[in-house]
């Protein structure tokens, strides 16, 4: 009804610029197409009741001196933007929002990178390597470990600080556990330098976190760093990589997801608030295909083992240098075949490679039904599959600042999702790798979607429909959902009466 108003409204403006007879536009009209145009957007139906229209205008001249100032935190590096974004009234009002769930989050890049020096670096039996490219490698070990190529002799950890200035040393750890850099166009000038640094990052914490004991502590540190941000729940991508022992004894994955069930349950006691979390099982793309049928072998067998801490599965790594999703499509077509559901979250579109096989993975991604779009970069540039995603009701995960310092876009006013916004896709906003950014939970990647994306059409019920997304459309049971909205709810209309006050 709402589409066939508009274009009725669309027709009659055609004619009247066709015809001489029409004269000057007639501004009820316009008045129409604006208020069409606002109903379509994210948020544009959402009723606020008169405690929420009144944040809604507060938060409207919050918004206002973001706007004016001299340098606009969402067309900066965020490398740069972040001390601006953190002094803003509007980030302050978004670190109290609920925000119901965060769906995309890679596991080792989800914990302060200062936890993992300050912390785990300092416990003991700690040994690092310098390598030959000027990075780390960590393990922990009851004995000297063995040599590792391209690395120099490994070294204790606590005799090799009270050598060294132990402030330098760990400041020297942070650099390579990050990709923060005060020139970060001079240090990353295109996408294959920052993605082999982005990559490398993961080589150095790996050592750290796959330690057992840390494996554990790095998970529960996880989801206390979200819910201190006003998280509820949470969906975790995980390679569940070999776990070690200190003797050098190997885990396997059902150690792992035992471990993550066990800390789960452990954090909700201490927290009962907190909805939970999930794992959705990933495995690097550029692997070949005999090693995708057996991967995918393993994730049957972990749902059936692990429904309860098992959401499903995903591919990883740079979407441009690995195989493309239609590729591996004998493999990911055994669930349906051997009648076991595995639900896909398949990351597709985190490109700007247009025409090109990589370009077509939110395509295949949608025909192997996948429930949510990680990143979905490219949507715009197909507007058929566009379309079958709002048909489907698969939301795009949209990671603001991953794509901006992974250099698929420099201004976040030119995010491909403002435009998406615009016009109702289904969308949840989340923060990918916030670790290895420096960004906190969800809250400096909705400060960049609300204020870039959306600009001064951007609102409180804008806000609302996000965080309400994120549980609606999250691996949970419609049970679950309900429930988790609730009480989302809840905490939304509490967070909205303490503003005020």
């Amino acid at each position: 009804m709402v589409v066939r108003k508009l274009l009725g409204l669309v027709g009659v403006v055609l004619l009247c610029w066709m015809s001489p007879s029409c004269g000057m536009p007639d501004p009820r009209q316009r008045e129409d197409l604006i208020k069409q145009e606002l109903i379509r957007e994210i948020g544009g139906g959402v009723v606020l009741n008169e405690q929420e229209k009144l944040l809604d205008a507060k938060l409207e001249q919050l918004k206002l001196q973001d706007m004016s100032l001299p340098e606009f935190p969402p067309a900066m590096h965020f490398f740069r933007a972040k001390p601006l974004i953190e002094q803003s009234p509007v980030y302050s009002l978004l670190k109290k929002m609920p925000k119901g769930a965060a769906l995309h989050v890679h596991d080792f890049a989800m914990v302060g990178v200062e936890w993992l020096v300050k912390n785990v670096t300092y416990r003991e039996n700690c040994y690092v390597c310098f390598t030959d490219d000027r990075s780390v490698r960590f393990v922990f070990s009851a004995e000297q470990p063995k040599p590792q190529s391209h690395c120099s002799t490994w070294t204790l950890l606590r005799p090799l600080r009270e050598k060294l200035n132990s402030t330098e040393l760990d400041n020297s750890f942070i650099r390579n556990l990050t990709l923060f850099t005060e020139d970060p166009d001079t240090a990353y000038p295109n996408q294959d330098i920052v993605w082999k640094r982005f990559e490398q990052a993961f080589f150095v914490a790996y050592g750290l976190v796959t330690y057992a004991p840390i494996f554990k502590d790095y998970l529960y540190e996880g989801l206390r760093q979200f819910y201190m941000d006003n998280i509820m729940y949470m969906e975790v991508r995980a390679l569940l990589p070999p776990t070690y022992e200190l003797d050098g004894r190997r885990n396997s994955k059902d150690w792992s997801m035992r471990a993550c069930r066990e800390v789960v349950k452990r954090f909700k006691t201490q927290y009962p608030d907190f909805l939970g979390a999930r794992i959705i099982f990933t495995v690097h793309r550029g692997i070949n295909e005999t090693e995708a049928i057996k991967t995918v072998e393993e994730a049957l067998t972990l749902q059936r083992n692990f429904p309860d801490i098992m959401a499903g599965f995903d591919f990883v790594g740079r979407e441009d240098s690995g195989r493309p999703l239609w590729y591996f499509r004998k493999a990911l077509e055994l669930p349906e075949e051997q009648g076991t559901p595995l639900p896909f979250f398949f990351h597709a579109g985190e490109t700007n490679s247009e025409g090109t096989d990589v370009d077509q993975n939110i395509m295949d991604a949608l025909l192997f039904n996948t429930s949510r779009i990680g990143h979905g970069f490219a949507m715009t540039r197909h507007p058929v599959v566009k379309e079958l995603a709002r048909k489907m009701k698969v939301p795009v995960e949209v990671c603001p600042i991953s794509n901006q310092v992974l250099k698929l876009v420099s201004d976040l006013r030119n995010h491909p999702a403002a435009a998406l916004m615009e016009e109702g896709q289904p969308m949840v906003i989340s923060s990918d790798d916030p670790a290895l950014f420096g960004a906190t939970g969800l809250s400096h990647d909705f400060y960049q979607a609300f204020m870039g994306f959306g600009g001064m059409r951007s609102n409180l019920a804008t806000l609302k429909e996000l965080v309400i997304n994120s549980l609606r459309y999250s691996s949970l049971s419609s049970t679950e959902k309900e429930k988790a909205i609730a009480d989302l709810l809840v905490k939304w209309d509490k967070f909205v009466l303490q503003t005020l006050l």
